[in-house]
Parts: C-alpha cells; structure tokens; sequence
C-alpha cells in the first residue's frame, strides 16, 4: 500500500493524547506536520478547526486529501492501517488484536479519569485552587488500576505480549504517574516496563518522558 503523504497533526507536544500520535510516528518513521493547536495556542475554536473536530480539542490529524480524524486511539489505529498494514503494533490476527484493543480501551475508559484528576491537580492547577481531597481519591483509584497491569506485565515485557498500540497508550500515563510528586505503592513490574520504554524506544523519550507542563 503507498504511503499516504502529507499528514498534519493538529496538537499541542505537551497532550498526552498528541504524545500518542507524536511516537507513533517516530517508531514507523512516518512523515508529518505538527501543528500547535489546544491549550495557550488556541486555534481550536476556530471555524475552520470545528469543521474538522466538533469537540474542540486536541489532536486530529488531516491528510492531504482532506480526511480528517479525531480521537487519539482511533487515529492510531488509522496510522497504522494506512502506514504499516499488518504490523505486529496492531495485530492483523483477531485474537492478538482483541487482546491490544482492550487495553487501548480500558486506558479510555478506566485509567484516563483518575490520572487526569491526579495530573491537573498537580502539574496544571495553581496549589491554592487544588482539590487535595479529589485528588486523593483519584490517587487510590489510579493505584488501584496500576495494580491490574502490574499483574498482567507479569512474564511479559510489554502489555499485550510483543509492542504494541497498547504500550503506546498507556505509556503515556506511566511516564506522569512516576514523575508525580505523590508516594506511590511499589508496583516492581509497571516500573520494569517504564524502564524498558524508557531504554528501547527513542520516540518515548523524545516525546513522552519529558517534563510535565
């Protein structure tokens, strides 16, 4: 399959949900544009930037021809299918890919409401304005999903087996919970696979194990 040229992600470096797109694209060698959008760069309120996202926010990617596409793991799905048809990143098999989509899943919908409480609390809202509380409870619930994938990194060095879309979305979020200034629970296995993201892929450290803003 040719490779689509052109590409532009629409994003801020400092989005967990850029961050994605931004080592995807290191790891497959993909050629692209970023362009700053969301947060202090604005632009996402802007007529032209709705047409493309209705929702405002950060990333969606443009290709050449005017397709355009929002939400971070569906993009990454669409970058690997567009750019790298059968990679191991995504599985082909359904068994292989099943076991990498559930975990790309439960980032959304599990893991992403308490880091995000615990996140914004401590890196993005002045101290007077913090909610201690909240964000203590979401510490605990945070801590507690950890757990689940400290337990399923057990004789394995990645999450689902071999690396794959699901490393790429959660480890966005295992970089910011080891560097929140927060005690955390020794979870020997999580932090086994940060070191190994950390060592092995340059896309992580270039886009994702930086400081936190």
């Amino acid at each position: 399959m040719p490779m689509i040229q052109g590409l532009k992600i629409w994003g801020r470096t400092s989005s967990s949900n850029v961050m994605k797109l931004l080592w995807l694209c290191e790891e497959l060698g993909i050629p692209h544009e970023r362009i700053d959008a969301g947060g202090e760069f604005g632009r996402t309120r802007e007529p032209f930037y709705l047409a493309m996202n209705p929702n405002s926010r950060v990333p969606t990617i443009e290709e050449a021809d005017g397709y355009t596409l929002w939400e971070s793991n569906s993009a990454l799905r669409y970058l690997v299918a567009t750019r790298a048809p059968g990679s191991p990143l995504h599985p082909p098999a359904p068994k292989a890919r099943g076991d990498v989509e559930r975990w790309m899943d439960w980032q959304l919908a599990s893991l992403n409401g308490p880091m995000t409480t615990v996140f914004f609390t401590h890196v993005r809202t002045p101290e007077a304005q913090r909610d201690l509380a909240a964000a203590a409870k979401a510490q605990g619930e945070a801590e507690a999903l950890w757990s689940i994938l400290d337990r399923q990194l057990a004789g394995r060095d990645y999450v689902a087996g071999g690396f794959s879309l699901a490393d790429i979305c959660l480890g966005i979020y295992v970089h910011r919970w080891f560097s929140l200034p927060i005690e955390r629970a020794a979870l020997p296995r999580l932090r086994g696979w940060y070191d190994r993201l950390q060592a092995n892929h340059a896309g992580y450290r270039t886009h994702v194990a930086v400081p936190m803003v």
